[in-house]
């Protein structure tokens, strides 16, 4: 599976290390006079940062921070405007000069387009304002439940073929806080090697023992799987109480879609449980918009706990759990989030609910079928053409995520300024965030992209290309680009020229 590989060449590995080696040894020899010099201290306070990570933030972070956090102003349609900043200067912070740029946007989830203003979602969404306020203070489990978030958790676990929903009021805690409350002591958790860090920050929070297993690899997992079995338990060696498998529908650095099949054949074999995290896929893979196990030909009824949120189809905030009525219920009376967090605002529980009787049809129109067709035809088309210009790109067909490697950390910094003076603003990912030599450029396809957008962005795209070298796919990347699926034309009005200068 995947169209791309995070692997440099042994050429590229080099050049990579050679930049990260001259920063270093750049950077101590400014920390060596900075240190002759005399340094300001506060004398008995222990230092806030360790020494790596002071020497990393201030020698190598700080030189290209500008591509980084960069403030937006407005919804995240199709075009966004940008806030320009002051340029880096030293460690000086960046601050806003006033000006505004208007970008083409490639960095946010907006999957669906729901994200800003909708002719059939933001009327209600006000209606709902009026009715019920901007929040309601308290949580699900005091006075945070209304009639909205009672119909949206019936219509989404019908929608998701479950038994029961429950929402929380932040998508992050779905994983980080839902995930310890089901994996108790003598629990075993195996986790996914590139996993998103709420899936990290909830299993590091479970009080079971955890294993990562090769990313998206089945075989790796019934290896570990076995061999944990036998041995049992630690010090004790009794058998496990339960065990789980923790695995996502796309991963949002990779854009590669689960190998569900394979897992779920694995967790029969050996009685284990799946808790399947949906946050980029529910609403953008599968005919419908149910997500991988639509888009895979998988039977709900084989994950035991699904999990989404509402940030990136939706066009909203929070999160869900969907799984069986007792599962829920457990949840309920025993986790943090639904006992004690804010419960999700009602204007935010009605533009999901909004957007979800789109996705349905059950507003009467076919207006979310066309956004479901649009997004996958704006994916593939998209794939194809940076395939076919030489791009590294990851991810599968049909998947809305596209990382672009870059390998090289000034690439990494060229890239994106280029891309913003261009006017499209992207988001670029580096280490820490990512290992060392997997240095990457993440964009993000909405069904609000006209071929129009598209065509413009790509003719930047070839141009960035040239300009910074990193056409890193070579002739597979192509022969990948003529294997994947047909595109079909969009009828959309004559295309305006633009030219790169």
């Amino acid at each position: 599976m995947g169209t791309g590989t995070l692997a440099p060449t042994l050429k590229h590995a080099l050049l990579a290390y050679a930049t990260w080696t001259i920063l270093y040894i750049f950077g101590l020899l400014r920390d060596f006079v900075r240190n002759r010099r005399g340094k300001a201290s506060f004398k008995g306070y222990a230092p806030i940062r360790q020494d790596f990570e002071d020497f990393f933030t201030r020698r190598i972070y700080y030189r290209i921070h500008d591509v980084f956090n960069c403030p937006v102003k407005g919804p995240p349609s199709a075009w966004m405007d940008i806030i320009e900043r002051t340029p880096v200067n030293r460690q000086k912070p960046l601050m806003a000069t006033g000006k505004i740029k208007r970008c083409l946007n490639l960095g946010s989830y907006n999957y669906l387009g729901f994200a800003s203003s909708d002719p059939y979602c933001t009327p209600r969404v006000l209606d709902t304002l009026s009715q019920h306020g901007w929040s309601l203070c308290s949580s699900r489990a005091d006075a945070g439940t209304t009639p909205v978030h009672e119909e949206l958790e019936r219509e989404l676990a019908s929608f998701l073929g479950k038994e029961a929903v429950l929402t929380c009021g932040m998508g992050f805690a779905t994983n980080s806080v839902f995930l310890p409350v089901l994996a108790g002591p003598g629990t075993l958790i195996f986790s996914d090697a590139l996993n998103h860090v709420s899936i990290v920050t909830g299993v590091r929070a479970a009080k079971g023992t955890v294993r990562v297993f090769d990313h998206n690899d089945p075989v790796h997992l019934e290896q570990l799987l076995r061999q944990a079995m036998l041995e049992g338990q630690p010090r004790t060696h009794r058998p496990w109480k339960k065990v789980i498998i923790v695995v996502e529908g796309i991963y949002s650095m990779e854009g590669e879609v689960v190998d569900l099949a394979g897992f779920v054949a694995v967790a029969k074999k050996y009685k284990a449980y799946i808790w399947l995290d949906e946050a980029h896929s529910i609403g953008a893979m599968g005919a419908t918009g149910r997500g991988v196990c639509e888009h895979l030909g998988v039977n709900p009824a084989d994950i035991d706990v699904l999990m989404g949120t509402f940030s990136k189809s939706f066009g909203a905030c929070g999160g869900y759990v969907a799984a069986n009525k007792d599962v829920i219920d457990y949840f309920m009376a025993q986790c943090p989030a639904h006992l004690h967090a804010t419960a999700m605002t009602p204007p935010a529980v009605q533009m999901v609910l909004s957007a979800l009787r789109l996705i349905t049809g059950a507003d009467g129109s076919d207006r979310g079928a066309h956004k479901l067709s649009q997004l996958r035809t704006n994916a593939n088309y998209f794939r194809s053409r940076l395939l076919h210009m030489g791009f590294n790109v990851l991810g599968d067909w049909d998947s809305p995520v596209m990382p672009i490697m870059i390998f090289q950390l000034a690439k990494l910094s060229a890239t994106s300024h280029e891309m913003l003076r261009l006017g499209v603003a992207v988001v670029v990912v580096g280490f820490p965030a990512t290992p060392l030599l997997t240095s990457r450029m993440r964009v993000c396809i909405s069904a609000s992209h006209t071929r129009q957008d598209l065509d413009y962005a790509l003719q930047l795209f070839d141009y960035v290309a040239t300009k910074c070298d990193i056409r890193y796919g070579g002739p597979r990347a192509k022969a990948l680009a003529d294997g994947g699926p047909k595109i079909k034309a969009l009828t959309e009005s004559s295309h305006e020229v633009h030219t790169v200068t």
